[in-house]
């Protein structure tokens, strides 16, 4: 079985997602000298939450967290584009089991009832064959020993994607909407909403006032990255 698999990676190596170079054997996903050169905003170190910062006057938010910086060129944004558009979900899950291991003691995320993430619309859902979150919410999920829930909550508008949209469609991005279903299981529950990248909020923001029509709904928020 052995030499079977070490013909197969002769044949089929397997490469880093950002540099394109071969992957050593004890490596996933990324290299090793690529690894070391990932963004990490380290929010989890500090009491001045950015993230909370940019919903304040729009939505109430509990805590935010988020593993890497994304910016216009760079690392980060080649492995949310490797993710979305390449089907390579295991960087999901690779970026799932890093924040994971950082909040698992978090007591701020030991608070959390339930685990949503960002839906997709059903129609761009089907061309893309997945949603690009499902796999990190469903890690996060094991970390933290949360129900994972991909029922709750439903996009029933289609709209341009973030980053073909003008700076000013952003900002007003206001075409966005979503649904709950099942409203009676999030009562006066804590939420953790995932999704891959925070640009303007406003994708975030729909949700967490969708989700807060119900009862007693408190709203955190985990992504794979954060606009710098």
């Amino acid at each position: 079985m052995t030499i079977l698999k070490d013909l197969f990676q002769v044949f089929y190596p397997k490469i880093c997602a950002n540099c394109e170079q071969q992957l050593l054997q004890n490596e996933t996903i990324i290299c090793t000298f690529c690894r070391h050169d990932l963004p990490l905003t380290n929010f989890n170190c500090y009491s001045d939450n950015k993230i909370i910062k940019s919903f304040y006057g729009k939505v109430n938010i509990e805590y935010g967290n988020a593993l890497l910086y994304y910016k216009k060129q760079g690392i980060t944004k080649k492995l949310i584009q490797e993710l979305k558009y390449k089907g390579n979900q295991q960087i999901g899950v690779l970026m799932g089991n890093w924040l994971g291991e950082i909040i698992k003691n978090n007591p701020s995320f030991a608070k959390v009832d339930f685990i949503i993430p960002v839906p997709l619309h059903p129609k761009k859902e089907k061309i893309r064959g997945y949603n690009q979150v499902s796999e990190f919410g469903k890690t996060i999920s094991k970390h933290l020993n949360k129900p994972f829930l991909e029922s709750i909550l439903q996009r029933t508008s289609t709209s341009k994607t973030q980053t073909i949209k003008s700076r000013f469609e952003r900002f007003n991005n206001n075409d966005t909407k979503f649904t709950t279903k099942n409203t009676n299981l999030i009562r006066n529950k804590h939420l953790l909403l995932v999704d891959d990248v925070i640009t303007t909020g406003a994708t975030l923001e729909a949700c967490s006032k969708a989700l807060q029509k119900t009862t007693g709904v408190k709203i955190s928020i985990l992504t794979m990255a954060y606009t710098a």
